[in-house]
């Protein structure tokens, strides 16, 4: 190897970091895919979290080094699709099967949630709207709140594993994502108070009802984010 080749490999290393961690995140969902599908659902949730980790790291590292590409957007997408659309899709399976033990095809309309939230990035892919903002329930945080529920199962299971709240949640949930809902995003372009203050106040609340409540403070958290995203576009319109 050359002295050029040598001085231009970190660079060429640099520049496909970012896609690195999105194929992390894309193992991880593939991994909580099949616990799902294994019946060990609460493990796929720790998939979902691995997930959503990276998910923030990948674009978090490219934008710190500066190595944005249209590949990078598409792969993030594609890792995002099976993270937090089929994952989610798998565990509501995996509770209507609980919810309907005698019905074979009742269960598969989890997978709705997976359809809804490929259309979701699709249209989040085109829409030149959603550059700094969502417009729609975005999937991780989707995914996030679909998790919570195996987690609050253990104390609430009548009411989550309910076949009228199962079902009654996947056309919600799948509305939403597709919905015209304007929702923050949680990438800060400046750390200005005046420009962020509704979104470092839900960030603080949401961390605070996280430490101490965990899993079952996600469905607080999500009702928090519409009512603060509310808030922050009415205030800064």
């Amino acid at each position: 190897m050359g002295v050029s080749d040598q001085r231009h490999t970190p660079i060429a290393m640099r520049r496909h970091l970012p896609n690195f961690i999105t194929c992390l995140n894309l193992l991880s969902g593939c991994i909580g895919v099949t616990l799902a599908l294994a019946s060990q659902p609460k493990l796929a949730a720790y998939c979902v979290v691995a997930s959503g980790l990276f998910d923030f790291l990948d674009g978090l590292v490219a934008r710190a080094l500066h190595v944005k590409s249209p590949i990078g957007k598409e792969l993030d997408s594609l890792a995002d699709v099976v993270s937090f659309g089929l994952v989610p899709g798998a565990i509501w399976y995996t509770l209507l099967g609980v919810a309907f033990p005698e019905s074979v095809y009742i269960p598969y309309l989890g997978f709705v949630v997976t359809v809804f939230s490929a259309i979701r990035l699709a249209q989040f892919n085109i829409d030149d709207r959603q550059t700094t903002d969502f417009i729609g329930l975005n999937t991780p945080m989707n995914a996030f709140y679909v998790v919570s529920l195996l987690f609050i199962a253990e104390t609430y299971g009548s009411l989550v594993l309910h076949p009228a709240f199962l079902l009654g949640n996947i056309a919600l949930t799948s509305a939403l994502l597709i919905s015209n809902i304007r929702l923050f995003s949680l990438k800060l372009e400046s750390g200005s108070w005046q420009k962020n203050k509704w979104k470092f106040i839900f960030i603080i609340l949401s961390a605070v009802w996280v430490g101490l409540l965990k899993f079952a403070a996600v469905p607080g958290v999500l009702v928090l984010y519409f009512l603060f995203s509310f808030i922050h576009f009415r205030r800064t319109a």
